[in-house]
């Protein structure tokens, strides 16, 4: 994958994807940005959360399930010092609809330690948890 990635000046960038789409990026005015665009941190967690979903449908649909309405909350903790890395990340998987639990959990595990590349491009503790139809929240 390559794609090009210009400084559109003071402190904000523009990037084009391969599949066509525009990332814009910016810092926050206190260091010099005018936030105009997500913060790079923020496209960085957004992937992570994006790429796990797409799994986890993926994996439903493979076993011929597909929630009723599907979100994630995530939550990352960065070191104090430079380079700020995320040390932890948390994804929290809410599902609504007619899902066997155990086919849930196989699917979000399925996502988490074998399939999704940008987790995996990571060096950070993710962990997982889910709700299903509105329960308890449970952590794999």
């Amino acid at each position: 994958m390559e794609f090009t990635v210009k400084w559109n000046e003071k402190m904000a960038f523009s990037g084009m994807t391969p599949s066509g789409h525009e990332l814009k990026m910016d810092a926050a005015e206190a260091i010099g940005g005018e936030n105009s665009g997500a913060r790079p941190t923020e496209f960085l967690l957004n992937a992570v959360a994006g790429c796990t979903g797409i799994d986890i449908i993926s994996i439903l649909k493979k076993m011929r399930l597909e929630p009723t309405a599907f979100q994630m909350d995530v939550k990352g903790e960065r070191a104090d010092d430079h380079p700020k890395r995320f040390t932890k990340i948390h994804i929290h998987y809410a599902l609504d609809g007619d899902l066997p639990e155990d086919k849930v959990e196989r699917a979000i595990n399925l996502s988490k330690d074998k399939y999704c590349s940008v987790s995996h491009s990571l060096n950070a503790e993710i962990t997982v948890s889910y709700s299903l139809n509105g329960a308890d929240e449970k952590k794999l």
